[in-house]
């Protein structure tokens, strides 16, 4: 909010100063995220707040998510942090919905993931945004499990088990996941003891093939299988049957159009 208020609201300054209600409305349909942290930034202002609708429920256009009750002064220069806030994060939670909507539709079990592709100093608003609609948020940041990547993998030379087998000798207690783009990286992942394997950009047959594999091998249930690149509304049904636990596609963070709030004086 200092962004916006910076030395002061220079018009809410000379507006008269007398209490006020207002109400907080949906002005599109969407998937309601951001409840508890309104209310935490309207009660550190003053403002007596009363949510009508819970993170994670649907609103219509023209429902009441807020009641709201202060001085003018302390609750007009909120409005915009508060309006911006509320519609990132359940556009996030909206575009999320659709695409678990569209798993459960098609008699899939897994689960749609996030990724770290979200707006800087947001991630953890979007990734709580993300289970509001029904997904997964997947590792917060680089500290909290192990993700070797394909530029992770030139450096031992290609090798997969190498990899692995350094991962587990130097961090203790976190999961590795590793990225493969065929399907024996993928085999090789599962032999070599890796928590998740993560089939980045390979053709829906391949995935399904490489599944198969490791299950032949009796690796299934000591592994996850997660779906990641290029993955969109449109291409969803290619990888919803494939078997897999995870399917993450940045765009339910970076793509999501914003489902629309206004406050208004009552």
């Amino acid at each position: 909010m200092s962004e916006d208020v910076g030395s002061g609201d220079v018009t809410s300054a000379f507006t008269p100063d007398r209490e006020i209600t207002a109400v907080i409305t949906a002005d599109s349909d969407g998937i309601v995220s951001g409840i508890q942290e309104l209310s935490i930034l309207f009660r550190s202002h003053g403002i007596r707040c009363t949510a009508h609708v819970a993170d994670g429920r649907r609103v219509k256009a023209g429902m009441r998510v807020f009641t709201l009750r202060a001085r003018a002064r302390a609750l007009l220069p909120v409005e915009r942090t508060a309006l911006n806030l509320i519609s990132r994060m359940s556009a996030v939670a909206t575009l999320t919905r659709r695409y678990s909507d569209k798993l459960k539709a098609l008699g899939s079990k897994s689960r749609i993931v996030a990724t770290r592709k979200t707006t800087p100093l947001l991630r953890l608003l979007e990734k709580k945004a993300v289970v509001a609609g029904g997904g997964l948020p997947h590792r917060m940041g680089l500290y909290d499990m192990v993700l070797i990547k394909d530029n992770h993998l030139m450096l031992f030379g290609g090798d997969v088990r190498a990899a692995v087998a350094k991962a587990r000798a130097s961090v203790k207690g976190l999961k590795v996941e590793v990225e493969v783009e065929s399907i024996d990286d993928a085999l090789a992942a599962a032999c070599a003891g890796a928590d998740l394997v993560m089939f980045d950009n390979m053709r829906p047959s391949d995935i399904g093939w490489a599944v198969a594999l490791i299950r032949g091998a009796g690796l299934r249930r000591k592994v996850l299988f997660e779906v990641s690149g290029g993955v969109t509304l449109g291409n969803l049904h290619h990888y919803a049957l494939l078997g897999v636990d995870w399917i993450s596609t940045g765009k339910i963070t970076h793509s999501a159009p914003n489902v629309d709030f206004s406050m208004s004086v009552i």
